[in-house]
């Protein structure tokens, strides 16, 4: 295993792949923030509505589609814990709850460059695993989300740049 200056492991594709976010899908976004903010006191959250113009360009399995939805965000030590909840449109998250219900849906290993971002990419595509869902916020971001649910069992988020640094925030829960 290859390890960086500080002692930390390097991964595929010659990058450190640190947990950023969690997330988890669910059908009713404020009831579920509510519960964890009034059980575990987190918060506060910030409430986002991922939906155009700002969200844009979605595809899902190599197909442009229309998809949407809201997400809650919250620091839980130096890991972001996210509510997803879809609004309308295919997406995985939609998936994942017609499948499995409310739950854990991804990982995040999030970079801050679009370099870093595409390194990820091409590894991934070496090992086999293609992006299955991708979306772009604003301008300078893109998420995607690699086939690593065979491989790794659960979904694997990557991408540059983080839309909380430069979105406006439907509302701030509490």
């Amino acid at each position: 295993m290859e390890l960086d200056k500080q002692g930390a492991a390097i991964g595929i594709g010659g990058v450190k792949y640190e947990i950023s976010q969690i997330s988890l899908v669910v059908r009713d976004l404020d009831k579920t923030m509510k519960s964890y903010h009034k059980v575990f006191g987190w918060g506060p959250w910030t409430v986002f509505e991922h939906v155009p113009p700002m969200h844009h360009d979605t595809e899902l399995r190599d197909k442009k589609v229309h998809y949407s939805l809201l997400g809650a965000e919250t620091m839980v030590g130096s890991v972001n814990f996210e509510l997803l909840q879809p609004l309308e449109g295919p997406s995985l998250w939609q998936e994942f709850l017609d499948k499995h219900g409310e739950g854990i849906a991804s990982i995040a290993v999030m970079f801050k460059t679009r370099e870093e971002s595409e390194k990820v990419k091409a590894a991934f595509k070496e090992l086999g695993i293609e992006v299955i869902m991708r979306a772009r916020i604003g301008d300078h971001i893109e998420y995607y989300y690699l086939d690593t649910e065979p491989m790794l069992k659960c979904s694997i988020e990557s991408g540059s740049g983080h839309a909380i640094d430069f979105v406006k925030p439907k509302y701030v829960y509490p």
